[in-house]
């Protein structure tokens, strides 16, 4: 299998921030797909780079002159 799944923390890492604000995210539903196997919540490494790419591209349609 190749996909990848990263943990809360590693996402934290990727966004430069802390896992705080990404369990945050999770909770108002504004970040990346996750799902919990067992006790862990795990992010698809796709899902993430996927939700960062469309973060970008709606900061660059919105300040776009």
């Amino acid at each position: 299998m190749d996909d990848r799944y990263v943990t809360t923390a590693e996402v934290a890492e990727l966004c430069r921030t802390s896992p705080e604000t990404v369990r945050y995210w999770r909770h108002i539903g504004k970040g990346p797909h996750s799902f919990k196997l067992g006790r862990k919540v795990l992010y698809l490494e796709a899902d993430v780079k996927a939700w960062l790419a469309d973060a970008r591209a709606a900061q660059a349609g919105g300040s776009a002159a």
